[in-house]
This record gives structure tokens, sequence and C-alpha cells, in this order.
């Protein structure tokens, strides 16, 4: 197994500075973040008699949210409806299941027929069987998907519009 004339680049990081191997001498020490050096001991700076630094402050950014690509929006608009309707008709289902294991169906056509209302043997399970609730509600959904994406994008091209005009929402973020 051939090694890489600079050796391993991870054991050379978890080295101390002091300890370099002999294929490493005139190279750089590993970069190291400075959220990543340790707190205690002499800082660099208190070799050259500076005193120590102070915490830095938490950074902030204004920045501004002028323009809002139509194309993605359609993309996330068009994929988050359709997890709603395939929601939707799994808990229509479930619904429906729960109302025949119940037996709603059969108790509202025995309320209706007591009544003298029967005319020519009304069946609420047969108007309101599984197949016909769920393909409407398929079809709902459908048609929800295509309207909640055009939306979307209405939306976002009526922004990119009123945002040339005011120049769109400003925020601030700050780093903590």
């Amino acid at each position: 197994m051939s090694e890489s004339p600079n050796g391993n680049e991870f054991e050379r990081a978890l080295r101390p500075e002091g300890e370099q191997g002999e294929g490493e001498r005139g190279h750089a020490a590993p970069r190291v973040a400075r959220s990543a050096q340790p707190t205690g001991g002499a800082s660099p700076s208190a070799h050259i008699g500076i005193s120590k630094r102070r915490k830095p402050r938490a950074r902030r950014m204004s920045l501004s949210l002028t323009r809002i690509d139509a194309w993605s929006v359609a993309k996330v608009t068009f994929l988050l409806s359709v997890a709603a309707g395939i929601i939707q008709i799994v808990a229509v289902a479930l619904i429906w299941a729960l109302l025949n294991v119940v037996g709603v169906f059969d108790q509202v056509t025995q309320i209706v027929s007591s009544t003298g209302l029967d005319a020519g043997g009304f069946n609420l399970a047969s108007v309101f069987s599984f197949s016909t609730v769920i393909s409407t509600v398929t079809i709902v959904a459908i048609v929800e998907v295509v309207i909640a994406t055009l939306f979307a994008v209405i939306v976002a091209a009526l922004y990119n519009v009123i945002s040339q005009l005011v120049g769109g929402v400003h925020v601030t973020l700050g780093d903590d």
C-alpha cells in the first residue's frame, strides 16, 4: 500500500504543532478553526504582549429577498400538494372504513326507511360506496394540486413585481 508523500493528513491534523513527521518538514501546520482552538493556556497574542482577545460579537447581516424563482416555487408547491392530496385520500379512506365498520350507513338507511321516505329502496351504502368516495376524493385532490401550484406561481410572480417597486422583504440575520 503506497502512502502519499505528505503522510496521513488526518493524523497530522491531530498531532500537536511541534510533532511533525519526517516527510512533513517544510510543510505548514494544519489549519485549525478559531472555534476549535483550545481555550486554556497562553494564546498566540500573549507571546507578543497583546492582551487577550475579547469574545467576538455576533455578526449581523441585513439581506433583502428581492426575487423568487417561479419555477422553484412551482416544483416545491407541486410536490407539497401531491403529498397533501395523498394524505387527503388516505384520510378519507380511513374515515369511510371507520363509518362502515361502526354501521353508520346501515343506521341512516334504517332511519330513512322507518320515516316512510323510502321511495324506491334508498340505500346510503350504495350511494356512498368505497369506490365512488375514493374516486371523487382523488379527482378533487388532483384539481387541488393544479390550483395550488398555479396559485403559488402567481403569488411568486406578483411578489417579484412588487419587490421591484419596494425593494423586497428586508431580513436581518444574526450569528449567535
